[in-house]
């Protein structure tokens, strides 16, 4: 597959400030999808810049999970945008330290995708460093989390948390096999608060080997921090078309 997209959690600064200007200039970059946060508090400013720039949007976080939470809105919404799948962008991480937790969080979820395909989307979960760092009989939390998920939830694995850590991002990537429909693709140090990242190819992340273990899943490039945001995105997408070819 080889598609590629950006989180636009990376440019939440700029999108907040400009939504519109901020969309264009990911498609001057050479983005043609995007993956937007917030689908309920952004709807309005996606619907007129996602088809005035010419962008899709494949996929996006959202808030799924616990009290308050609207989810025939949410999904709603994403429908009317074109969005295939709705993730789940975090449970915290003392939540995944016993495995009725994990079986608990997997529960919640196929909930959510019952919802999720009355409105004909599916939805996905994304991990951070924790989920692969946490031990529960003997595999990574984000394992147990799978065996117990729907067939028809998927996950979207954050490679450079895997790594961060302490995974073999290629090998649990295998392991995982087509339940991963996407993967976070960014680079760095390493670092647990997101500090010193780098466009990818740049860092510690082990990228070939990453993308030849997820040859079907959509690569979504972002950054939890980057002094020059649009440089650094610009310079991943090289990097990226670059190993496409």
């Amino acid at each position: 597959m080889n598609e590629l997209s950006v989180q636009l959690y990376s440019v939440r600064d700029a999108f907040a400030t400009d939504p519109d200007r901020t969309l264009g200039r990911l498609a001057e970059i050479g983005f043609t999808q995007v993956e937007p946060y917030g689908i309920l508090e952004n709807v309005e400013s996606l619907r007129a810049g996602l088809t005035g720039n010419g962008l899709t949007a494949p996929t996006a976080h959202a808030a799924l999970l616990g009290d308050g939470v609207d989810r025939h809105a949410v999904f709603a919404a994403a429908a009317g945008l074109g969005i295939a799948v709705v993730i789940e962008p975090k449970v915290e991480q003392a939540r995944w330290q016993r495995s009725a937790d994990i079986a608990a969080t997997a529960s919640a979820l196929n909930d959510a995708a019952k919802v999720a395909a009355e409105h004909g989307v599916a939805v996905g979960y994304h991990n951070h460093w924790w989920e692969p760092a946490a031990q529960a009989d003997g595999r990574s939390g984000l394992e147990v989390l799978a065996e117990h998920l729907d067939p028809a939830v998927v996950l979207e694995v954050d490679t450079y948390w895997a790594v961060a850590g302490g995974a073999d991002a290629p090998a649990l990537l295998r392991r995982l096999g087509d339940r991963v429909r996407a993967i976070h693709v960014k680079d760095g140090g390493l670092a647990l608060d997101g500090s010193g990242q780098v466009p990818a190819g740049q860092g510690r992340l082990p990228l070939d080997e990453v993308l030849d273990a997820a040859p079907n899943a959509l690569r979504v490039v972002e950054f939890d921090r980057h002094d020059d945001i649009f440089d650094g995105l610009a310079a991943s997408l090289r990097r990226l078309r670059g190993a496409a070819r």
